[in-house]
């Protein structure tokens, strides 16, 4: 937690003014008993109205400066609370884009949406909350203990006693909170994840009938977060009344104490009302002082997960920063490569050799949970190959820049994702300096552009979040449009025309081929839509188990020439596709 403190280093000068601020209100306040008794033991004792309104005035002039420092002080504690959070935010962002899949996977995306948001929310509060109170509440505590020995020693002892009793409440009930606290955002990302599955499934849910099922598993998950909330909350729900009882106890010690000390002439009226009133004092700062401990001790639990993160390395080192002048003979080639996903029990690619010339087609096939996205994530480096290598352009990936090596590769993932803009500014995240020659090239070759001329802006038409107000195939062409705009060396087109009717997917192809230019890796379940490859990899279990030419396949893989045969039937063929 406190590792995260670095970013507070733009508000040295907030981090100073804000507790010194309220440091000065809390002398303020330490004065006004002593003017109040001053009322009673002058004023009211001798009658004298001049005096009483004049120390009136005082008392006044007191709050009214105390009030005027209150509110610099939460000025120069929300301002340097919030450029925290946000410098924090920024700094955790960038982290998690350094990140490899691995360990995204591993941290799981309800964890890192619960950290962005939630916990650094709640640091951002601790951090105000003790800009603002961790310097006047003890100075608050202690001074009014001091101020009351200069009143009366004797009587003051009581706040010796009541004082540390105090600090044993407050602190051990901190100590046992701190390890529930970060239970709790734990059941929060649990009910995160939960409440994320079910809105992005949710016509998957209904059209097996299993609402009542997520249903009943959510409401599980929400009540064992709910029962631990309560539990901590119990504890923490301890503090006040405790803080009461010794404090009000201390207050009758103190008034019996200090009643017989007026009666035997050895302090005034005025002394004790002001000593009961450091003791009120006390008592206000130590609940203040209480929900403060509770604030930071969230705050510590979640800045704690905040660090776990900034913790987490990236498998992934950069390569040389130099590119290599001279390319090899083949644009791809994997060298008895195997895969195995972290936390996993058995590799998900095993013995994979292939070589690819440039400019050549390669089709990946194979039936679900074969491999096959596995396989072509490897050639941007987005998974570390566990075994043998994978070349590009005769040089290991693991060599090159990744800045490089993601910009001579095209990758349009399963998923067609667009972000809020427009279209244009979707097509751009290609190339940023793309002419408007360049973006209609990639749309035509995309087959996009009556998907653009539909729209009464053109390229500048709105896209709403994740690509909303187009179709499933419409966002696949935009998406295809989007990676074909740099002209990428390796282009990888991961199932992403699946939602494409077979004519306008032929169509695609043969214009991605007369574009030229490119080595291109097809990964569908359609038979059609890899056929005239000049290359095939058919995958089961992680394994290449048929490699060639759709003819040669079909006399010598008996898998591809099933998966054939299950979508055009015996004898029959997918040509005129």
């Amino acid at each position: 937690m406190f590792k995260l403190l670095k970013y507070m280093g733009s508000y040295k000068k907030e981090t100073v003014l804000a507790p010194l601020f309220k440091m000065l209100e809390a002398f303020f306040e330490l004065l006004v008993p002593l003017v109040m008794a001053d009322i009673i033991d002058v004023g009211i004792a001798n009658r004298d109205t001049g005096h009483i309104v004049r120390m009136c005035l005082l008392m006044a002039a007191l709050g009214l400066i105390g009030l005027v420092c209150s509110i610099t002080a939460q000025f120069f504690a929300a301002r340097a609370a919030t450029g925290f959070s946000a410098k924090l935010k920024r700094a955790l962002f960038a982290h998690v884009q350094s990140l490899s899949y691995t360990e995204l996977d591993t941290l799981g995306t309800g964890r890192l949406i619960t950290t962005m948001t939630s916990d650094i929310n709640q640091v951002q509060n601790g951090v105000n909350l003790v800009l603002r109170l961790f310097l006047r509440s003890p100075v608050v505590v202690f001074g009014a203990m001091i101020m009351a020995f200069t009143i009366d020693s004797p009587s003051a002892l009581t706040f010796v006693v009541a004082i540390p009793a105090l600090s044993v409440v407050v602190f051990g009930i901190m100590l046992v909170s701190i390890p529930l606290y970060k239970k709790v955002q734990a059941g929060l990302d649990r009910v995160l994840v939960a409440t994320r599955e079910n809105l992005t499934g949710a016509r998957v849910i209904r059209a097996f009938n299993k609402e009542e099922k997520e249903t009943a598993d959510f409401n599980e998950k929400n009540e064992a977060l709910t029962g631990l909330q309560k539990f901590v909350g119990r504890i923490s729900g301890l503090m006040n009344p405790v803080t009461y009882v010794i404090v009000n106890l201390a207050t009758v010690v103190l008034i019996h104490r200090g009643a017989i000390r007026v009666y035997g002439g050895r302090i005034t009226q005025g002394e004790l009302v002001a000593l009961v009133n450091y003791m009120s004092q006390i008592l206000v700062e130590l609940v203040k002082l209480a929900n403060l401990i509770i604030s930071v001790t969230k705050a510590i639990a979640c800045g704690n997960r905040v660090q776990e993160i900034f913790e987490v390395e990236s498998t992934l080192s950069d390569g040389a920063k130099s590119v290599p002048d001279k390319k090899g003979e083949y644009a791809v080639e994997f060298r008895d490569v195997s895969l195995r996903y972290k936390n996993a029990g058995a590799d998900s690619l095993s013995g994979i050799s292939f070589k690819v010339k440039p400019g050549q087609t390669v089709g990946v096939i194979g039936g679900t949970g074969s491999g096959k996205t596995s396989l072509v994530n490897l050639i941007p480096r987005f998974y570390e190959a566990t075994g043998g290598q994978v070349l590009i352009n005769g040089s290991p990936v693991a060599d090159y820049p990744l800045a490089y090596l993601r910009e001579i590769i095209g990758v349009v993932p399963q998923k067609a994702v667009l972000f809020k803009g427009t279209i244009r500014s979707n097509l751009l995240w290609g190339k940023p300096d793309a002419s408007e020659s360049e973006l209609e090239r990639a749309i035509e070759t995309a087959q996009a552009a009556d998907v653009v001329a539909a729209k009464e802006n053109g390229l500048d038409s709105p896209v709403e979040q994740n690509g909303g107000n187009f179709s499933g195939g419409q966002r696949q062409r935009l998406t295809i449009a989007r990676a074909l705009v740099r002209r990428p060396e390796i282009l990888i087109l991961d199932d992403s025309s699946s939602a494409l009717d077979f004519a306008t997917e032929a169509r695609l192809r043969k214009a991605i081929a007369e574009d030229g230019g490119s080595t291109l890796f097809i990964v569908s379940q359609r038979a059609a839509s890899i056929q005239h490859a000049d290359l095939i990899i058919v995958l089961d279990d992680g394994a290449a188990v048929g490699m060639g030419s759709h003819s040669q396949l079909m006399e010598s893989c008996e898998v591809y020439r099933e998966i054939y045969e299950s979508q055009f039937g015996k004898g029959e063929k997918a040509d005129a596709v």
